[in-house]
């Protein structure tokens, strides 16, 4: 599910950190993880931790570090003191009447530098600073994804509903087609024939083949695959791949009972609107579970 969390935290004066883990819908879980050159070890450290806490999606965790400006330079006291002293000996060996630029002493190279900032002074402590804060930071992202989940068990259950209420309709009119599916085979029998013939046994054998023709049995499986998946959508947890291979059963009693119903005139033509109906549902649900974890 699609989730995004930061938080911030301190090693030192001179160093602070932004943790941010964003997670999108994947199969499995793919983590992608953004560090600054020198933490392999708490790289490897945060990898672990994610494939404990986390089961599924596309996760990019970045680790930004963030350092004192106020501290970030210094000059060379030394070196503009000479500067000074150079600058001062020349004007008096040639009986000139004029003061040093610090402006342009500064802008000389080598008397601003950057102050120098070791990583490695403070990986110690920056690696437990970050573990101290990970689990808020899960804690965050999955409060987000619950929210979405809970909106997307909304969306599920109304799909469902609208499933469950097509194939009360149908179950409605089985009957219907039933006969109708039967005047059909006794019709082409008798024209086929066209004479003679042991009229009782023939129609035990369209008997027969109407009862192969039933949709009931595709009815009742989609019945009880509609309450299994609400009743994992009440229990929650890990359900996107229990809800996908449900909905993918659904679709295939749907193509059975459409291709049961083919070709027969009366209800038969209501009855495929509404298996199609069913199709259309469960694809919309199927979108949707690609997001459940």
């Amino acid at each position: 599910m699609t989730g995004f969390a930061r938080i911030g935290g301190r090693v030192s004066d001179n160093l602070s950190f932004t943790l941010s883990l964003k997670s999108v819908n994947h199969r499995f879980l793919d983590p992608q993880l953004r560090m600054p050159s020198g933490t392999e070890a708490l790289e490897m450290r945060i990898r672990r931790l994610l494939k404990e806490k986390l089961v599924r999606g596309h996760v990019e965790f970045t680790l930004s570090l963030e350092r004192n400006a106020e501290r970030a330079t210094h000059y060379n006291g030394a070196l503009v003191a000479a500067h000074i002293a150079a600058f001062r000996a020349a004007a008096a060996e040639h009986s000139l009447d004029q003061l040093p630029d610090l402006n342009a002493i500064l802008r000389l190279p080598g008397v601003l530098a950057a102050e120098t900032f070791s990583l490695k002074d403070e990986l110690d402590g920056l690696e437990a600073a970050v573990v101290a804060e990970f689990d808020p930071l899960i804690e965050a992202l999955n409060a987000m994804r619950a929210r979405e989940g809970a909106s997307l068990a909304v969306e599920l259950a109304a799909c469902l509903g609208r499933l469950g209420a097509l194939v009360d309709e149908v179950a409605v009119l089985r009957e219907s087609i039933q006969g109708a599916y039967f005047e059909r085979l006794s019709q082409r029998v008798a024209s086929l024939l066209e004479g003679t013939f042991e009229r009782e046994r023939i129609l035990q054998e369209v008997a027969l083949l109407v009862e192969r023709s039933d949709v009931d049995e595709e009815l009742a499986r989609l019945r009880t695959h509609i309450e299994h998946f609400r009743s994992l959508l009440a229990a929650g947890g890990e359900i996107g791949k229990k809800t996908d291979f449900l909905l993918q059963e659904m679709n295939r009693e749907a193509n059975t009972l459409l291709s049961k119903t083919s070709g027969i005139a009366g209800s038969a033509t209501r009855i495929t609107e509404m298996g199609l109906g069913m199709k259309a549902e469960i694809e919309k649900a199927r979108e949707q579970v690609q997001n459940l974890e």
